[in-house]
């Protein structure tokens, strides 16, 4: 079994950027779809991005242009790179691991407040 932990949450600036990181242990994640996931206070949880094993990606459309998803092997740990962050980004952002029988885990999260 797998454990994401997530990392980078903060408190910034509209304008500014953070990196998150999602390190797993316990298992190798090289081989599973990896994504990234937010949640604002009273939404439901839903896609920001996603990076195949091949390095596939997909974007929700409003972090288009603006996030970056990113994965090292060799470090067992996946990013988010945020810049040009927005109030509305603001949220918990959870990792979540895919794996190719279907088996899902997620990370605990980490908070992002973009706030002036």
């Amino acid at each position: 079994q797998v454990q994401l932990v997530e990392s980078g949450g903060g408190l910034v600036q509209p304008g500014g950027s953070l990196r998150l990181s999602c390190a797993a242990s316990g298992s190798s994640i090289s081989i599973n779809t990896m994504g990234w996931y937010r949640q604002a206070p009273g939404e439901q949880r839903v896609l920001v991005a996603r990076i195949t094993s091949t390095g596939n990606t997909v974007y929700a459309d409003s972090v288009k242009g603006r996030f970056a998803i990113s994965r090292d092997n060799a470090k067992n740990t996946v990013y988010l790179q945020m810049n040009n962050l927005k109030p509305e980004d603001t949220a918990v952002y959870y990792c979540k691991r895919t794996t190719m029988m279907g088996v899902i885990d997620w990370g605990k999260g980490t908070l992002v407040t973009v706030s002036s």
